[in-house]
């Protein structure tokens, strides 16, 4: 089996978990195959059971140990106090930040400072990216709803314009759909935002909302809005590679993350099947492996099958 020339990155954790919990995620993912990771509440500035210079100072750790390690941003910034979290972030002196709001991007520039340019900036075509791209993005993420299509045109583009960008694409986990002002787990348990009594500890992957007649829809994560199925792109590396994808990212998840993570890198190592990993990998997931905006269509459609393809 040959291998993938792609590398494993470890997302943010979108979800809030208990301190205790962060820190042993991380001294486990210590030891994982992974090239990068990346820290940082992402979601909501109410979370702070791990404070800014909590996450600096376990980013540092990790990043003595080797890895590149890089600092997430929050997506939505309601308040000076967000403001304030991510000035403290931007200024750590030494690590990268993934800017997933322009406020972000804009101060990586001040400081001359390199960054990821996340999913949440909402790039959809190379102009956008060359724009990026000037203001300090080495690496950026297309939104999660990009089709392999798509994606391709666009770094075709790209590489027109000779931008010299990495690419990352979002290849296993709960896909970040929307994010509001609204908490929807508060409203859910019919509390204000403001007295939400954290209610999301008690979600460690989201809260799963379900049609009327059951069908697994999305999952809600406070402010945060994703899918309830779960993104799945493992017999999609080879077709991702062959498009000029440099790495792919795993997002978090309460139980079995080592074991994704495992199972991805043995795949680009070309030491396992695609096809004997996704079953178990499926059992894995937090919800049902679905793979449909890579292949151009509804993102709730399941995958197609467990064979490679690309």
């Amino acid at each position: 089996m040959p291998t993938i020339p792609l590398k494993l990155a470890l997302g943010p954790v979108l979800f809030f978990w208990h301190r205790d919990d962060i820190l042993r995620f991380y001294a486990e993912a210590a030891d994982w195959p992974l090239d990068t990771l990346y820290l940082g509440e992402v979601v909501c500035g109410r979370r702070q059971q791990l404070r800014s210079q909590d996450w600096i100072a376990l980013a540092a750790e990790l990043a003595a140990a080797g890895r590149e390690v890089v600092l997430s941003c929050q997506a939505l910034l309601e308040s000076e106090s967000d403001l304030k979290r991510l000035r403290r972030l931007a200024d750590n002196g030494q690590l990268a930040i993934e800017a997933n709001d322009l406020g972000a991007a804009r101060l990586a520039r001040e400081r001359n400072l390199p960054f990821v340019a996340g999913p949440h900036l909402n790039i959809y075509n190379a102009d956008t990216l060359a724009v990026m791209h000037s203001l300090g993005a080495y690496r950026w993420l297309p939104p999660v709803e990009m089709s392999r299509d798509i994606l391709a045109a666009v770094l075709t583009a790209a590489r027109r314009r000779q931008l010299d960008i990495e690419t990352e694409v979002f290849a296993w986990g709960r896909l970040p759909l929307a994010l509001s002002s609204r908490c929807f787990t508060a409203r859910h348990y019919q509390l204000n935002k403001d007295d939400c009594q954290f209610r999301c500890l008690e979600h460690p992957d989201g809260l799963r909302l379900s049609t009327r007649d059951g069908q697994g829809f999305l999952a809600i994560n406070g402010t945060q809005t994703l899918s309830d199925g779960c993104q799945a792109l493992l017999q999609h590396l080879c077709g991702m590679a062959a498009i000029g994808v440099d790495r792919v990212r795993i997002s978090p998840q309460a139980q079995e993350t080592g074991a994704v993570v495992r199972a991805f890198r043995q795949v680009l190592d070309g030491q396992s099947e695609v096809a004997g990993l996704m079953t178990e990998l499926s059992r894995l997931a937090p919800g049902l492996p679905v793979d449909g905006y890579w292949r151009g269509q509804a993102g709730i459609h399941p995958l197609e099958n467990h064979h490679a393809h690309s």
